[in-house]
């Protein structure tokens, strides 16, 4: 990826990230596509035109999934529906169908049950989506890999010529971070994680949680051993930690981007139409 590429979706992503969080809309109503990402520490749905640009988003947080499985199912379905109807308010536009993301490797009866959550909300699934690509689709990567650290889960995609040559994904995220937290500090769990994003106690949270990055990294290793990867994209919201690009750089002594938003990259890709190269 080339330095105008990342400057170009770190912009894109910022503008995702700003849109989501202010609850602004671009004023393009060409093309539009709606993506659903059912994160397990928040619902986030993203709308992009024709060009692939962002043009609004909406989250709530949410614990309607464990570990990349929908566990709450009526709660998955109320949330899609009143965030949608937000988007649609403002938008002024009524959307027919959605794309939605899902952890690498699950099952066809895992994956059938998030686009059941899409059904359930009037929406024909347009396409199911790995969280690793639709990472990838929002950097424009063809070649390297993408770890996606979510709040349950590290996914894992690598990818040769735009194509998905291996994927996995593992039960460690910032949902592990916090209780290594919560346990150290001899804390709640809801304490240690507010404790996690005080800034205040960056250097010290960092101290205590190394080693769960460390094992994320580890895991990370083990799934590129063996295969042509030149560069690392780390996404997603448990890799916020400043330090956390060093560590995994450290254990895979390879080049690793990261991002300033990284908790939506993944969102912004779901709704993306691959490119030609693109997986």
């Amino acid at each position: 990826m080339d330095p105008r590429g990342i400057t170009r979706a770190e912009d894109s992503i910022r503008t995702f990230a700003s849109q989501v969080r202010d609850g602004w809309c671009s004023d393009t109503r060409h093309g539009l596509r709606l993506g659903v990402d059912l994160g397990t520490a928040n619902i986030v749905l993203a709308i992009i035109d024709g060009n692939n640009a962002p043009v609004a988003g909406s989250w709530r947080q949410s614990t309607v999934v464990r570990d990349g499985i929908v566990v709450d199912w009526a709660g998955a379905v109320q949330a899609v529906r009143e965030l949608r109807a937000d988007l649609e308010q403002r938008l002024g536009h009524r959307f027919a169908s959605a794309s939605v993301s899902i952890p690498p490797g699950q099952s066809a009866a895992t994956r059938k049950i998030f686009t059941n959550v899409l059904e359930a909300c009037g929406l024909q699934p347009e396409e199911v989506v790995d969280e690793p690509v639709a990472a990838a689709r929002t950097l424009g990567v063809t070649d390297g890999a993408v770890i996606d650290i979510g709040h349950g889960t590290t996914g894992v995609s690598v990818l040769r010529g735009g194509q998905v040559v291996y994927s996995i994904d593992e039960p460690t995220g910032g949902h592990h971070i916090d209780l290594v937290l919560a346990g150290a500090l001899g804390v709640s769990y809801a304490r240690a994680e507010a404790h996690k994003k005080d800034p205040l106690h960056e250097a010290e949270v960092f101290g205590i949680v190394r080693p769960t990055l460390e094992k994320m990294a580890t895991i990370a290793a083990a799934a590129i051993a063996g295969e042509c990867v030149d560069v690392v994209y780390l996404v997603g919201g448990s890799s916020s930690f400043p330090a956390a690009p060093d560590v995994f750089a450290e254990r895979l002594s390879l080049p690793v981007h990261h991002f300033a938003e990284p908790m939506f990259v993944t969102p912004l890709g779901v709704p993306m139409k691959a490119s030609e190269g693109m997986p």
